[in-house]
């Protein structure tokens, strides 16, 4: 839903050269060693340097040059691909696979409409006059049920086909349903609102989630040195599997909160700027600040609310 604005926020090359540059030089170092296996041992590497130091220097310079070029051209393309290859995650898939889309977000709905009937029933035990008496297995499979909730959408419409894309689109959806705050239409104006560190610490995290899934690009890319060595393709779709399902979830769910956090303690400035009447009550802030999100999408000649006078 966000992914433009993030990808423009995070997109400064000169801030992340490390980042983008670090895994670049794994992956060609594990090249390197594929093409010596491939040759016959490690011992091509002496080759290769040897023959690098009967060369002037000049040739050394363009040698060495050429290959920290390569190294974070590569950094730069994979980089690039991250939000691309981050949308499939999520499950913004093509329309070919409409199917298949379609028939993992029944199961998900399906399970949704299992796991609510199951903390329904659990949440008579978890009254303070009950709760005493609740089992220690009760409280864990209430607490796991409360958590699968919070991770997705809370209509099953919004559900996506992937757990990173419920997870995101969660931490984007909860918002609206609290306050009433649609994310396409507030945060870029939210965002302008934040404090430094708390942009300093979304960044980080969406960095943080970026980097997982740079590493399952770089583990499916390293599946081509198979021609070489037969390892490399266990090894590549391996390292691309643990991204998938054991760094990016929990990455997510760091971003996800985050984004729901800044809506939690920022959004009394949000109101204030645009000098919209601040709400006095739950029910009063979900009807205005649907009013607030049609305002800031459409605009409105409408009366009512009357604005506030400036700060």
């Amino acid at each position: 839903m966000l992914g433009k604005f993030w990808e423009a926020v995070s997109g400064r090359l000169a801030d992340r050269w490390a980042t983008v540059a670090a895994p670049a030089l794994v992956f060609w170092l594990g090249g390197l060693l594929a093409w010596a296996y491939h040759r016959g041992g490690l011992h091509e590497l002496s080759v290769l340097t040897g023959w690098l130091d009967r060369q002037t220097n000049v040739t050394q310079l363009a040698v060495l040059l050429t290959v920290l070029l390569a190294v974070f051209a590569s950094g730069v393309i994979v980089d690039r691909l991250t939000t691309p290859m981050l949308r499939l995650l999520e499950g913004y898939w093509p329309s070919w696979l409409g199917r298949l889309r379609s028939r993992l977000i029944k199961r998900i709905q399906d399970q949704a409409i299992k796991d609510d009937i199951a903390w329904q029933e659990l949440a008579r035990h978890m009254q303070p006059s009950a709760q005493a008496t609740a089992t220690a297995e009760q409280l864990a499979t209430f607490a796991r049920l409360d958590q699968k909730q919070r991770r997705r959408p809370a209509t099953p419409n919004r559900y996506l086909p992937t757990k990173v894309g419920n997870i995101l689109r969660a931490g984007e959806t909860w918002p609206a349903v609290k306050y009433g705050l649609d994310a396409v239409a507030v945060w870029p104006r939210l965002w302008l609102m934040l404090s430094d560190s708390t942009r300093r610490e979304l960044i980080a995290a969406r960095a943080a989630l970026d980097s997982a899934v740079a590493a399952a690009i770089w583990g499916l890319l390293f599946s081509v040195f198979t021609v070489w060595a037969p390892l490399a393709l266990p090894l590549g779709l391996g390292v691309a599997a643990v991204a998938v399902t054991v760094w990016a979830p929990p990455r997510a769910e760091i971003f996800a909160d985050l984004i729901e956090a800044a809506y939690d303690l920022h959004r009394t400035a949000l109101y204030q700027q645009l000098r919209w009447p601040y709400p006095t009550n739950p029910k009063q802030e979900h009807r205005q600040g649907q009013q607030l999100t049609a305002y800031l999408w459409r605009g409105s000649e409408d009366p009512d609310p009357t604005f506030t006078p400036p700060p």
